[in-house]
């Protein structure tokens, strides 16, 4: 059973998503989960510290340095792009494998029908790259890792040529 901390930090995911959520999506990305700690998320505006993942898509994407000040900002402005994020598993402390989560990550995807979508995290891919091809949605072959642990140089290179087929684009440099 989850904790009152849970169910709120879960509440609040949620909220910011919707916030953040542009009306029709032109890049999709998916990740593997929220963070388990319960103040980050992609979408918080307040994050304080370990906000990698925004902070290299936002860069790539947008070509401006992100802070803790011009996150709302940048935010509004991925949104006016028509990026949006999802996870393969929506609650962090889910411990199932990933598969399990595939089949209904497939029905999220065609409820938000992007015009093209980049999966983040080796393991994100291995488990869901053949699923969402097959069901014939606009699913970017590269691996792209998650910018973390050594990854940084290597997620921006294979993220720029991820969005290669897409409407949007990232920098290499």
């Amino acid at each position: 059973m989850k904790d009152v901390g849970h169910t709120l930090a879960e509440a609040r995911r949620r909220r910011a998503a919707a916030r953040h959520r542009p009306a029709s999506v032109d890049l999709l990305l998916v990740a593997k989960a929220p963070p388990t700690a319960l103040d980050r998320y992609f979408f918080f505006e307040d994050v304080l510290h370990q906000d990698g993942l925004f902070g290299h898509v936002a860069s790539s994407l947008l070509r401006r340095k992100p802070t803790r000040e011009n996150k709302a900002e940048l935010l509004a402005e991925l949104s006016r792009r028509r990026v949006f994020l999802i996870n393969v598993v929506e609650d962090p402390f889910d411990r199932r494998p990933l598969s399990a989560h595939v089949p209904r990550l497939v029905e999220r995807i065609r409820r938000l029908d992007p015009n093209w979508i980049v999966l983040i995290k080796a393991d994100v891919f291995d488990a869901a790259y053949r699923a969402i091809a097959d069901a014939g949605l606009p699913v970017s072959p590269v691996r792209v890792p998650f910018p973390g642990s050594g990854q940084q140089k290597h997620f921006k290179k294979a993220f720029a040529r991820a969005l290669v087929r897409s409407h949007v684009h990232a920098r290499t440099a």
